[in-house]
C-alpha cells in the first residue's frame, strides 16, 4: 500500500478536510464530551426528576465500580510480577541463540530548553545501558525556536558524548513549517528522517534492521532494556506490525517531588501496568520503540496534532488495515514526576501535564473516521477498537465524579418525598461502605509503589517512608483534580473547536 493513495492518514483536525467530510469529522470531535457531559448532566436531572431511579443507578454504578476496582487491581498484582521478573532476567543470556548482530537501535531524544545535567542523566544511562555502542545511533534533536542557549546545549552535549557511540548527530528543527504544528511530533519526524538521509542510506543499513525508540528528554533506560526490546523485536508474531511499549516509572525525582505529584505520576505507572496486562487495549505512550520499515512505511510521526505517541500507532493501524498491534514489554523505563520551584506551579503544570496527556481524546475522531473510510479492517474490529477507545474517555472523565462528587444527589434534589423513604436514609451509607472497599485496593498500590522507590537520598529521614505510605490517602482528590477535570477541559476544548497546541512539562533539574 503506497503512503501517497492514504490521503486521510495524516489527518490533524477537522479543518483539514472540506464539504462532507469535515462536517462528518466535527461530529466525531463533538461527540466525546457529548457523552461525557451528557452523562453527568443526566445524573443530575435524574436525581430531580426521579431520584429513585438515580440511587438506584448510583448503588449499581458503585457495584460496578467495586468490581472493577478488584479486576484491575488483579491485572496490576499481574504485571508487577512480569515486571520484576523482567528486571531480574538475564536478557544476555536468554539472547544466545538468537542472531541479534544485525540490529541498530536509533534513539531520538527530542528536547526544547532543559538544561545539560536533565540531558547527560539520560545520554549516561545509555551509555551504561547493555547495548553494542558501535550499534547506536543517538540523534539530539533540538528545537531551533528554543534559541541560542538550546544550541549551546546540544553543542556541548554533542562534544562530551560523540566518541561512546557508533553515531550521534544533531538535528535542528526549524519552527512555522507549512502543515507542522510546534511540538514534540513534527521534531522527531524531522530528527528522524534526518538520521535516514544522514547514517541510514549512506550506509546502507537495511530500515528492516533498526529499531526506533522516541523518547522524551528524562527518559532514563534500565541496564537491559535494549536487549529486552530486541529479543521481543525478533520473536515477535509479526516484529514489522508491530510497536514496543515499555512501562513508564516516574522514579527519577520522586523523593524530591511533593506528594500529590508523586500519587499522579505513579498511578499513571499503574494504568500502563494494567493495559500492559490487556494488550488489546494498548496504544503507543509517551517514550516507545518502532521499527524503522514500519515508521517510514507511515511517513513517520503527524507533524499537525498534540499526540503523535498514540496517534503513530493509529496511523500503522490504519496504514495496515487493522493489522498492527502493540507488544508490551513489561519492563520500566525511568522517568521524572512533575516538579516546579514552588508548590503551586508544581500545581499548575500536573494540571496542563494531565490535560495534554487526556488531549489524546483527539484520536478518537481519528479512529471513527478512518474506520469509515477504510473498509478493509473487519466490521467485528472496528465495534471493539471503538468501544474500547470511547469507554476508555468515558470513565476517566465522568467515573471519579460520579463516585466520589454525584453519590449525594438525589439527597439534595430529590426533595421532601425521596428523603422520607428508607433508600434515602441507606443510600450514604451503602455508597460509603462500598467505595471503602474499593479503596481498600490502596493497599496493593501502596505495596508496589515503594517497591519502586529507588534508594533514599542520604539526606532524607527514615520517616519520609511514612509520608510515601499515607499520601495515597490523596487520591479521592487526585483522581478528580488531576483526572476527571482536565479530561473534560480537553474534551470540552475538543467538542468547541478550542484545538490545544503542545505544551512542553518544565523539567527542574534535581537538587540532591
Amino acid at each position: 500500500m503506497d503512503i501517497k493513495h492514504n490521503k486521510y492518514l495524516h489527518i490533524g483536525r477537522a479543518c483539514d478536510l472540506a464539504g462532507k467530510d469535515r462536517l462528518v469529522y466535527q461530529a466525531l470531535e463533538i461527540l466525546p464530551g457529548v457523552l461525557s457531559w451528557g452523562s453527568i448532566f443526566g445524573l443530575i436531572f435524574l436525581s430531580w426528576a426521579v431520584p429513585l431511579w438515580a440511587a438506584f443507578f448510583i448503588i449499581t454504578f458503585d457495584i460496578y465500580w467495586l468490581v472493577k476496582t478488584a479486576y484491575l487491581s488483579f491485572h496490576l498484582r499481574s504485571n508487577w510480577k512480569r515486571m520484576k521478573h523482567n528486571i531480574n532476567l538475564d536478557w544476555a543470556k536468554r539472547m544466545e541463540n538468537i542472531k541479534y548482530d544485525n540490529i541498530w537501535q536509533l534513539v531520538i531524544l527530542p528536547f526544547y530548553k532543559e538544561d545539560f545535567g536533565v540531558i547527560s542523566k539520560t545520554v549516561e544511562a545509555l551509555i551504561e545501558s547493555k547495548w553494542d555502542k558501535e550499534k547506536m545511533i543517538i540523534v539530539l534533536a533540538r528545537e531551533d525556536r528554543a534559541g541560542e542557549n538550546s544550541k549551546k546545549t546540544a553543542e556541548d552535549i554533542f562534544e562530551k558524548y560523540k566518541g561512546f557511540f557508533g553515531e550521534f548527530i544533531l538535528t535542528s528543527h526549524s519552527a512555522g513549517l507549512p502543515g507542522e504544528m510546534a511540538g514534540k511530533g513534527s521534531n522527531i519526524s524531522f530528527a528522524a528522517r534526518e538520521a535516514k538521509e544522514i547514517i541510514l542510506d549512506k550506509k546502507g543499513i537495511k530500515y528492516e534492521d533498526v529499531l526506533v525508540s522516541a523518547f522524551d528528554i528524562d527518559t532514563r533506560v534500565y541496564s537491559q532494556y535494549f536487549l529486552c526490546l530486541t529479543w521481543n523485536f525478533l520473536t515477535a508474531e509479526n516484529p514489522y506490525r508491530s510497536s514496543f511499549q515499555p512501562v513508564p516509572v516516574y522514579n527519577n525525582n520522586i523523593w524530591q517531588a511533593p506528594a500529590f505529584s508523586r500519587v499522579v505520576a505513579t498511578s499513571g505507572t499503574f494504568w500502563q501496568m494494567i493495559q500492559q496486562e490487556r494488550p488489546e487495549r494498548l496504544a503507543t505512550f509517551s517514550s516507545h520503540s518502532i521499527s524503522f520499515k514500519a515508521l517510514h512505511d507511515i511517513g513517520y510521526w503527524q507533524k499537525n496534532m498534540v499526540s503523535e505517541d498514540s496517534r503513530i500507532f493509529w496511523n500503522a493501524f490504519s496504514y495496515y488495515n487493522g493489522d498492527y498491534k502493540v507488544v508490551p514489554l513489561s519492563y520500566p523505563v525511568s522517568m521524572d514526576a512533575n516538579l516546579a520551584p514552588s508548590f503551586f506551579e508544581t500545581i499548575k503544570n500536573t494540571y496542563k501535564q494531565q490535560r495534554r496527556w487526556a488531549w489524546g481524546v483527539e484520536n478518537i475522531p481519528y479512529i471513527l473516521f478512518s474506520f469509515l473510510k477504510n473498509k478493509k479492517i473487519p466490521f467485528r474490529k472496528k465495534f471493539h477498537v471503538s468501544f474500547v477507545q470511547l469507554e476508555g474517555f468515558w470513565s476517566l472523565a465522568t467515573n471519579p465524579i460520579i463516585i466520589f462528587l454525584l453519590g449525594w444527589l438525589p439527597l439534595t434534589l430529590g426533595g421532601q418525598a425521596f428523603n422520607k423513604t428508607l433508600l434515602s436514609y441507606n443510600l450514604p451509607i451503602i455508597t460509603r461502605n462500598l467505595m471503602a472497599l474499593a479503596m481498600a485496593g490502596l493497599i496493593l498500590s501502596v505495596i508496589v509503589s515503594m517497591s519502586f522507590l529507588p534508594p533514599k537520598p542520604k539526606h532524607r529521614s527514615k520517616f519520609t517512608y511514612f509520608f510515601m505510605v499515607i499520601q495515597w490517602a490523596l487520591v479521592p482528590l487526585t483522581i478528580n483534580i488531576f483526572g476527571s477535570i482536565p479530561a473534560l477541559d480537553a474534551q470540552t476544548r475538543l467538542m468547541f473547536g478550542r484545538y490545544m497546541g503542545f505544551w512542553v512539562t518544565p523539567k527542574e533539574k534535581i537538587k540532591r
